[in-house]
């Protein structure tokens, strides 16, 4: 019997368009595996949200692999100590996997190529990370020219079909998915996940099934909170339970500007991916020096500070547009993409709390929270990134609101302020904000004031 092939599974759970999968099923029985590692990427372990997606994706997968007579194992613990006794253990030939670039998935792609014999294969992006560069070779630090470039490249290739599979002789021990707890228990704060949600790559497919008969409207609707105008596929790309490749091929044919917007947000997706390849701790501090002197509010020993961020988390700043947003991220762990801008913009810009912090709650409360997209995200609005917005550019949520029309998903997130007319929703005064809804925690024009004056004060520290 020919020996078996180990298929390492991450964040490309799915079966099509699976490089890793069709290379190890071409050569022999395949073996799919996940090893929940909560340990290995320290406190960039999975948050709340990213883990009740999981299970169900996780459960989703097994189901597919069962189609095809086939199994998932799941194993948890130190995934190249696990890897390497799978191979032991299963006289496997070789682990197959798709490349991640985080780095600590890097190091552990590394570690385990010194023990065993590990083929990674490219498959989550458009164009492998670092293949897109400058006429002198250099990677693109800047989105739009790095956009131009990759667009000259697509696409690059059609879409895998599944593989078929063959079974190994016998099964490797496997854990129940059931017993690695990734599902809250009391408080069950994931009754909205579940009613909004269907997970898996099924569920990936129909969504993009969905998305392309409107995505001629995206230009417009992406940009209205009370428009089901955004595609919902990001959590979908997020886990691999579909493919950029298979997304950009499905839209072929259409034309307009939606399907613009559309392809420069996927692009977005992959320019982000190759910012933490150059710097793999992007995420974690801010690329330009300057920042370090300007004079954040810290919630960790000012407690202002630390209920400016508690009542932002909560959704009750006093300012209608934010505090939907944050009732919604909370309600089905996503949130509107032009209402995640203004809602990290206020974190920071109003109440002056540094970015990460902002950064770590999406990180946890986020379905799709991703590494290097959630971080190039919140330094561009910060104005501390190497692509980003200047930091004097302050988004004022009171005007955002009435411009995108954003009344109805106001009464949907913010139900005490239902009874009211588009004319006060986006700012009720004190003589229509009803009893239990708060005050501003800080009026626009002062903060807007305060903002601008930390700026300089930085700048003059800076020199």
């Amino acid at each position: 019997m020919t020996a078996p092939q180990i298929v390492w599974l991450r964040r490309d759970l799915r079966l099509s368009d699976q490089p890793a999968l069709c290379a190890a099923a071409s050569q022999g029985p395949v073996i799919a595996v996940y090893v929940l590692d909560d340990d290995r990427a320290g406190d960039r372990a999975l948050g709340g949200a990213s883990r009740w997606w999981l299970h169900h994706s996780l459960d989703a997968m097994a189901s597919r692999l069962a189609q095809h007579r086939s199994r998932l194992i799941l194993r948890r613990g130190d995934a190249v100590e696990e890897l390497c006794a799978l191979v032991e253990e299963t006289g496997a030939e070789a682990v197959h996997a798709i490349r991640h670039y985080e780095h600590w998935w890097v190091k552990a792609q590394d570690a385990l190529c010194e023990r065993v014999t590990l083929n990674l294969y490219d498959g989550n992006y458009l164009l492998p990370p670092g293949t897109v560069t400058t006429g002198s070779g250099d990677p693109y630090k800047i989105y739009t020219p790095f956009a131009k470039a990759a667009t000259r490249q697509l696409p690059q290739r059609d879409p895998l079909d599944v593989p078929s599979l063959t079974l190994p002789d016998a099964w490797p021990d496997s854990d129940d998915l059931s017993d690695w707890n990734l599902l809250p228990t009391k408080p069950d704060w994931a009754e909205g996940f579940r009613s909004e949600w269907a997970v898996g790559e099924n569920a990936g497919q129909d969504q993009l099934d969905e998305f392309s008969e409107r995505v001629a409207s995206y230009e417009t609707d992406r940009n209205l909170p009370s428009v089901d105008g955004s595609s919902r596929l990001s959590p979908h790309l997020h886990w691999g339970e579909i493919s950029p490749t298979q997304v950009w091929k499905a839209l072929e044919g259409r034309s307009g500007e939606g399907l613009h917007s559309f392809r420069g947000e996927l692009l977005w997706r992959d320019y982000t991916q190759n910012i933490i390849c150059q710097f793999p701790e992007y995420p974690e501090s801010g690329y330009r020096d300057q920042f370090a002197h300007f004079p954040w509010r810290d919630p960790d020993s000012d407690d202002e500070a630390a209920a400016d961020l508690k009542a932002w988390q909560e959704g009750r700043t006093g300012y209608p547009i934010v505090d939907a947003g944050m009732r919604q991220l909370w309600h089905i762990g996503w949130m509107h993409n032009r209402v995640r801008m203004i809602a990290a913009s206020f974190l920071i810009k109003h109440l002056l709390i540094r970015w990460t912090h902002g950064e770590r709650w999406y990180w946890d409360t986020l379905v799709d929270a991703d590494y290097a997209n959630n971080g190039v995200n919140w330094q561009w609005i910060a104005g501390t990134g190497v692509d980003s917005n200047m930091f004097p550019r302050i988004m004022a949520p009171l005007s955002q609101s009435p411009k995108f029309d954003a009344a109805e998903y106001i009464r949907e997130w913010v139900p005490e302020l239902s009874h009211l007319g588009d004319d006060t929703i986006h700012d009720p005064g004190e003589d229509c904000r009803p009893d239990g809804y708060p005050e501003k925690r800080i009026a626009h024009k002062v903060a807007r004031q305060r903002a601008l004056d930390a700026y300089g004060e930085m700048k003059d520290r800076a020199g």
